[in-house]
């Protein structure tokens, strides 16, 4: 016989030892079973409660080229966690004349196999939706005291022994230049320069982006508000930013989000900007400029990029041809009027 192995692990927190313990214990099964074992499917830190993995369905998939004849794994949940997801899999590999062997569980061939196999897909299921609550539980006990909960550290906090948010003077130092600087005039675009220049980083250690500096400036843990799902206790840790300073912010942020423009182009050079619609989507237009590979600048009007893609993929409009086009009716009196 012919076979495969399909390995697994759940999260971040197991390590690739568990990896090799499979790998090392469906080797040994094969072998004393007399199984060639061609290749091995690995799926790492994601859950079984979902056949959403990409090795697993690599493995599905080529069961159809009738290569191997059986899938070995370590233990049935390392299949699956979830019953609908195993007997579906299951009747997929059937009808390709695969069929999935435990190393370490011993399932007969007989009316009793069936049996004992669904207990254990039934008792994997039970195993993590009873893990899902109590982690919720836990979690939301954490909450309650204000503990950190494994969502993102904010720069300017950092998170002590006892899981409480505390304040990292120095990096608060920058998150509250951050917002002072937004308040005062500074674009997006020149915070991320700014915080690049300095080399401050995500807590993923990633460069500060676009969004990254949107998001913190929106984030209320910084006016010392807690909040997880719908628990949410004020000044439940630390304060780095005054309440009124944050609260302008947002006001700027309102006000921008209103006017994209903007970012693209100058108003005074872009009178249209939001005040021109496609006829086409209704979409409003945006000005924006380009330039070619001669160095000659051009100037459009055109539909927000997202909307363009999701709604219709409408050509930019010069800006010169919208002035004439706009001062056709005025030419054209002008024209009537000329003896």
């Amino acid at each position: 016989m012919k076979g495969v192995i399909y390995a697994r692990y759940s999260s971040d927190n197991q390590r690739e030892e568990s990896i090799e313990g499979q790998l090392r214990e469906c080797k040994e099964f094969a072998e004393k079973k007399g199984i060639t074992i061609l290749t091995t499917y690995i799926d790492r830190a994601l859950s079984g409660k979902t056949d959403s993995r990409p090795d697993f369905q690599r493995m599905i998939k080529d069961s159809s080229k009738h290569l191997f004849d059986v899938v070995i794994v370590w233990k049935m949940d390392r299949f699956a966690r979830n019953r609908y997801d195993s007997i579906h899999n299951k009747m997929i590999l059937r009808r390709n004349n695969v069929k999935v062997i435990s190393a370490t569980e011993p399932i007969s061939d007989d009316p009793s196999g069936i049996l004992l196999e669904s207990m254990l897909e039934g008792y994997a299921e039970y195993f993590s939706a009873e893990l899902a609550v109590k982690v919720s539980r836990g979690q939301t006990e954490n909450a309650l005291k204000c503990k950190y909960n494994g969502i993102g550290i904010p720069l300017g906090f950092y998170i002590d022994n006892e899981q409480h948010y505390q304040i990292d003077e120095q990096n608060a130092l920058v998150a509250r230049e951050v917002f002072k600087r937004y308040d005062e005039g500074a674009t997006i675009i020149q915070l991320v320069r700014w915080l690049k220049e300095k080399g401050i980083k995500t807590y993923r250690g990633t460069d500060m982006s676009i969004d990254s500096v949107k998001r913190m400036l929106r984030n209320r843990r910084y006016i010392g508000e807690y909040a997880y799902g719908k628990i949410i206790i004020p000044e439940g840790i630390p304060a780095i930013i005054p309440a009124d300073l944050f609260d302008r912010v947002q006001e700027r942020l309102i006000k921008n989000k209103k006017a994209p423009a903007r970012y693209k182009a100058k108003e005074e050079l872009y009178l249209l900007s939001s005040k021109l619609h496609c006829g086409l989507c209704g979409a409003f237009m945006l000005g924006e400029c380009g330039t070619s590979m001669t160095g000659r600048t051009y100037q459009y009007y055109k539909v927000p990029m997202r909307r363009n893609i999701r709604v219709v993929k409408r050509k930019p409009s010069r800006k010169f041809g919208l002035k004439i086009l706009l001062l056709m009716p005025l030419l054209k009196s002008l024209w009537m009027m000329t003896p």
